[in-house]
């Protein structure tokens, strides 16, 4: 331990400074929570029936597949990667599972099959990025028209219907607690990423590659394998969200999921994970897939026009990401105000 000399004789530990809470703290994301919090106060008191237990179980049901596939795409953004087709890949899922419910196979196992087609597609995207060394923004574009281009050559664009009475079907309208099944699954996967990211050795893997991915390697950590096991998940949660979307709809269409890697991608930036890599947050990607869908049903209660609603949450992304990258200005700003007064 080191020592402070005192008098010329004794010898005193020295003192050890301890971080404050709000240094310890991940600035982007508590910007982002306020930003939340702001937004979330604006709509109470301006959009009539946003403050009630309805919209928000609503709102919860909206966003969990965006929640569920945000918590893979931190892992993916975190290595350095990125993964633009989770949206075809939902239409795919979501197209055959409609497509063999009617066929008659039981949903216990269209369920199955249909995570099973989730995960071979992100696996497919990995295996390419990793071992063949294609950028995964160039692997991933390839497969976003393929996998899309598959389920429309399928079912030649027309939605599907998916019986009420089946697993799925049901699936798609059953509630506990007063909030969606579909609620509850984003919340558990919420969990299980946490865990996964921020206390396991896999997930300091993950930080380190997109990091230092040349330390890493040298360590003797595989991480090809951990960059393609990351890409794989996130095709794996898009299966399971194309399972949510056509159990809410209560159909399958190849034209599902059009545009939802960028919300995806959004949320997680929005939660202060670095889109270069290296420093990810599955927290923050919650609350940025929280302000994306908040905006979106508090400007539909105040009756904006659906035309205008996707300038307007443009505009605020926009704005909320100046915030969450100037986030470390502002900490620095407000402690040398409190300093002064």
């Amino acid at each position: 331990m080191s020592a402070t000399l005192l008098s010329g004789h004794e010898l005193a530990p020295a003192s050890v400074v301890k971080p404050s809470t709000w240094d310890r703290a991940h600035k982007p994301t508590v910007v982002m929570f306020g930003v939340m919090a702001a937004l979330f106060l604006l709509f109470s008191l301006t959009a009539p029936g946003f403050f009630s237990f309805a919209n928000v179980s609503n709102l919860a049901t909206q966003i969990a597949p965006a929640v569920v596939v945000g918590v893979a795409m931190t892992f993916v953004i975190t290595t350095g990667q990125i993964d633009l087709s989770v949206g075809s890949t939902i239409a795919f899922v979501a197209a055959i599972s409609a497509e063999l419910l009617q066929a008659g196979v039981q949903s216990s196992v269209v369920v199955l099959i249909a995570l099973a087609a989730g995960a071979f597609w992100g696996t497919v995207n990995g295996w390419f990025s990793a071992y063949q060394g294609i950028p995964s923004f160039i692997v991933t574009l390839a497969t976003m028209s393929i996998i899309r281009g598959i389920a429309q050559f399928r079912t030649g664009g027309f939605s599907i219907p998916i019986e009420k009475d089946t697993l799925i079907g049901q699936f798609g309208r059953a509630s506990f607690l007063g909030f969606s099944y579909q609620a509850w699954v984003a919340l558990i996967i919420v969990i299980i990423g946490i865990v996964l990211l921020h206390y396991t050795r896999f997930g300091n893997y993950v930080n380190g590659i997109g990091a230092q991915e040349e330390s890493v390697r040298r360590a003797g950590i595989n991480t090809r394998r951990i960059k393609m096991i990351v890409l794989g998940m996130t095709g794996l949660t898009a299966g399971i969200a194309g399972i949510m979307i056509a159990a809410r709809l209560g159909s399958g269409s190849s034209n599902s999921g059009v545009g939802f890697e960028l919300t995806v991608i959004a949320a997680v930036v929005l939660g202060g994970t670095d889109l270069f890599g290296g420093r990810g947050t599955v927290f923050g990607t919650l609350i940025g897939a929280v302000i994306i869908g908040m905006i979106a049903n508090g400007l539909t209660l105040l009756g904006v026009s659906a035309f205008l609603t996707p300038i307007l949450t443009g505009a605020v992304i926009i704005v909320a990401i100046w915030l969450n990258m100037r986030s470390a200005g502002i900490g620095a700003a407000w402690r040398r105000y409190v300093k002064k007064s």
